[in-house]
């Protein structure tokens, strides 16, 4: 785990990675400028009020509050616009580190998108029920459990499916589920992180094909 997790940061680093990372970071900076853009739009159409600062007042706190969602959305948006370009991060490392291996298959786009946004809301549900548990001692401890199941879960499966059939791929991670789940804590560990969280995408494709070529090579 260990060594993949050096050569997976290796790989967050590398230009090739920054430039799927900069576009992600891109997209959700237009999204979110787009919806503070429309908000702000809409309060101006709206019927005016009879105090004027009442306007101002509530244009003030619609953008404030747009910018706050910004700061704590941004790493699951971002990790949803990532999800568009995982297939293409994989094919960069298997090409790289084991050419000698068959090559993978490219997930169709259509389904690479369904499972970046299924992933993308589901990590983000799960973090936002278990966010009122962070006011008790346990909850840091909830959250990294909730996350490594579900980044050894998603980010397994995506990687094994450019291999073999998605019924094989299932089969395969659960007859490993210690081993992946136990991995799994290194970048649920990243995710907890503010900021940094953002390279989890990324780092977690690398390391999970790392692993999965592992599991492979030791059957």
């Amino acid at each position: 785990m260990i060594a993949a997790a050096l050569r997976a940061l290796e790989d967050v680093l590398s230009p090739a990675f920054r430039k799927v990372l900069w576009r992600s970071i891109g997209l959700t900076i237009a999204l979110f400028a787009g919806i503070l853009l429309a908000v702000e739009t809409g309060i101006s159409f709206m019927t005016a009020f009879p105090w004027p600062w009442l306007g101002t007042v509530l244009a003030v706190a619609t953008g404030l509050g747009i910018f706050a969602a910004f700061i704590f959305l941004m790493a699951p948006v971002t990790a949803v616009f990532a999800g568009f370009y995982l297939d293409e991060i994989a094919e960069i490392v298997e090409t790289r580190d084991y050419a000698q291996d068959l090559p993978g298959r490219p997930i169709s786009a259509m389904t690479g998108a369904i499972i970046a946004v299924q992933f993308g809301l589901l990590v983000l549900l799960v973090n936002l029920l278990l966010l009122p548990t962070l006011f008790f001692g346990i909850g840091a401890i909830l959250m990294l459990i909730a996350n490594a199941y579900l980044l050894g879960r998603e980010y397994f499966s995506m990687v094994a499916m450019r291999h073999m059939p998605v019924r094989d791929a299932a089969m395969l991670r659960k007859a490993n589920t210690g081993r992946i789940f136990t991995a799994a804590f290194i970048p649920a560990a990243i995710a907890m992180i503010p900021v940094v969280n953002i390279l989890v995408p990324l780092f977690s494709t690398s390391y999970f094909v790392h692993i999965f070529k592992k599991i492979i090579h030791d059957q």
